[in-house]
């Protein structure tokens, strides 16, 4: 059974730094692409970064680009997301996704598998 596990959230503020992790089981990891997405009060489901299972492959949001960075960590089966330079608008539940085989993408329909997500609220 898959099963992926964010933490890290929590409250920070306006400047600050938070690293998130998502530790996955039960699932082939170094062969899935993972993403990070969010979803803030009163909007969609956003795409915020994605590396491939090739880990030269990342990709990000324009509006983190410069500010946040993904990696994995294929031993420990973790992907993390290094965020940087909070704003406000940052704040979201943040989950993450892994996508089979795949080279990450924007859009969360592709990802087969989620995690309950955890909160990352930015104050002013």
């Amino acid at each position: 059974q898959v099963q992926l596990v964010e933490s890290g959230g929590g409250l920070v503020q306006a400047g600050g730094s938070l690293r998130l992790s998502c530790a996955a089981s039960g699932l082939t990891f170094s062969s899935n692409a993972m993403a990070w997405f969010r979803q803030a009060p009163g909007k969609e489901r956003e795409f915020v970064a994605s590396i491939s299972w090739d880990p030269r492959r990342t990709y990000y949001a324009d509006s983190v680009k410069g500010r946040f960075t993904i990696s994995r960590d294929n031993a420990k089966n973790t992907v993390y997301l290094q965020m940087n330079s909070l704003k406000p608008e940052d704040t979201a539940v943040y989950a993450c996704a892994a996508q089979a085989y795949g080279t990450g993408s924007r859009y969360p329909n592709e990802y087969y598998y989620w995690g309950q997500g955890t909160q990352v609220t930015v104050s002013s």
